[in-house]
């Protein structure tokens, strides 16, 4: 089997590619204008520019990409910093075992014997997390999760894929078939200048859908891990978590540790209420899971001292992770002072001229797919995409709805798949997964993703659906 490359090299050989492109196509600008606080293009505006090829930038895109996403990066240095405080108390992993022994005792039931205990705990924390990511966005939060589930995965005889998926891939399913996420639907609906949340309805059945789908993937693959382990591809990385938790087989929760784990559910909890209620982002949540750190040091009788180092190390574990993410996002940066994203977003739209529906929102859907490989924020790729989508659907006799549809679905899926998101690669750093291990396992699932957002975009366009 060929060996991946490093994500190192991966990032940066498509930094260089999307240099080669500043080189090749033409550049070209859309007219901006603000609307509702927010930068929008002006439709039929798009206008030929000197063209701006990039040379050296290439190298500066890593500070350039550390500028923009320093939140990101800030982020995942303080909850891995922090989560490293709290399992050095082994509280998660001496937690994991007592819930799974007590678990294990509903088995006596014979309804619950017969559907499997992992497989209902599989589904209730899925179903959870891709209701986050459909209600309010939950994506940055994931990686801060993904420390609990690995271990309760591995402990059920599962691994390290199985954990991520538990949290992060269930988020990011809920993501993409969203019916009230504010960052991907509420935005594009104001600039495609719809009632806002409106066509809730078929989002909530496509919802459903996606998140049957990838809780069926999830649980047939774990099932082939826990019948044969060595067909897991991170089945020897997962030695250090197995090797990590040796200690705590037989170990019954202390005083102390049964504090700590009260202390991190109530941080869940607090997480939760603030990103609902209050409007919290990275600053506030970071802030918060810092302060949980802190405090199971001292409940963990840490000193001062310690716990500083503690934190430090954990810094230093995730941090590769954190590079990564500076360097993905220097992509855009190469390809915006290119001058050459409108151009692609232009051609896309001359090329579509004259095609059929299916086509053109076809073609819509693929665009606005690939073009999230570049451009993982949602509410930048809406500010940039949606007036021009929007108008060309008018022309062609597609819905809006159904625009915004194409946009959210293409926005979702690829976040799972693409090297520029931060909150993926941060989420394998915690995992300690390849990217290119990541990648190898991931793809088909994607795929399968994409075409059924496909599908479900499909009766739109000949069948009268609430919003539609």
């Amino acid at each position: 089997m060929k060996r991946i490359p490093h994500t190192f090299t991966l990032v940066f050989a498509l930094i260089v590619l999307s240099a080669v492109l500043t080189w090749v196509l033409p550049a070209g600008e859309f007219q901006r204008q603000t609307v509702d606080g927010r930068e929008v293009v002006v439709g039929d505006s798009f206008h030929r520019v000197e063209r701006a090829p990039q040379t050296w930038q290439v190298f500066s895109a890593l500070f350039n990409g550390f500028v923009d996403k320093a939140d990101i990066i800030i982020f995942i240095l303080m909850v891995g910093g922090a989560f490293w405080i709290l399992n050095n108390s082994h509280a998660i992993d001496v937690g994991v075992m007592a819930f799974l022994r007590r678990v294990q005792k509903l088995s006596r039931y014979k309804l619950i014997r017969k559907l499997g205990v992992e497989n209902i705990i599989i589904t209730l924390v899925m179903l959870m997390f891709s209701l986050f990511g459909a209600v309010f966005g939950m994506s940055e939060e994931t990686i801060a999760f993904v420390v609990v589930f690995i271990p309760l995965a591995i402990r059920m005889g599962y691994d390290s894929l199985v954990g991520v998926c538990m949290c992060y891939v269930a988020a990011h399913v809920g993501f993409a078939g969203a019916m009230l996420n504010p960052f991907t639907v509420g935005i594009a609906q104001g600039i495609a200048d719809l009632p806002l949340f409106s066509g809730l309805e078929y989002r909530l059945a496509c919802w459903a859908v996606l998140t049957v789908v990838g809780i069926a993937f999830v649980l047939w693959y774990a099932h082939r891990v826990k019948a044969k382990p060595e067909r897991s591809p991170v089945h020897q990385i997962d030695d250090y978590w197995r090797q990590r938790m040796q200690s705590s087989e037989e170990a019954t929760l202390t005083l102390r540790q049964r504090l700590i784990l009260l202390l991190l559910a109530a941080t869940i909890v607090a997480l939760v209420v603030g990103v609902l209620k209050f409007g919290w982002y990275i600053a506030e949540i970071s802030a918060l899971f810092l302060a949980m750190g802190i405090v199971s040091g001292i409940l963990d009788r840490q000193s001062a001292d310690d716990i500083a180092k503690l934190f430090l190390a954990g810094c230093k574990d995730i941090l590769s992770a954190a590079l990564v993410v500076g360097l993905a996002s220097g992509i855009i940066f190469i390809l915006r002072d290119g001058r050459v994203v409108d151009t692609l977003l232009y051609g896309l739209t001359r090329s579509l001229a004259g095609a059929g529906e299916v086509a053109s929102l076809g073609a819509m859907y693929l665009f606005q797919t690939l073009l999230n490989v570049v451009m993982p924020s949602g509410s930048a790729k809406a500010a940039l995409t949606m007036p021009i989508m929007t108008q060309f659907a008018d022309l062609i006799g597609i819905s809006r709805q159904t625009t915004v549809l194409a946009f959210q679905f293409g926005d979702g899926f690829t976040n799972m798949l693409t090297p520029t998101s931060g909150v993926l690669i941060g989420v394998l750093g915690m995992a300690r997964i390849p990217y290119g291990t990541w990648l190898r396992w991931v793809w088909r699932f994607i795929l399968g993703l994409i075409l059924i957002g496909f599908l479900l975009m499909l009766p739109t366009l000949w069948m009268q659906l609430p919003g539609f």
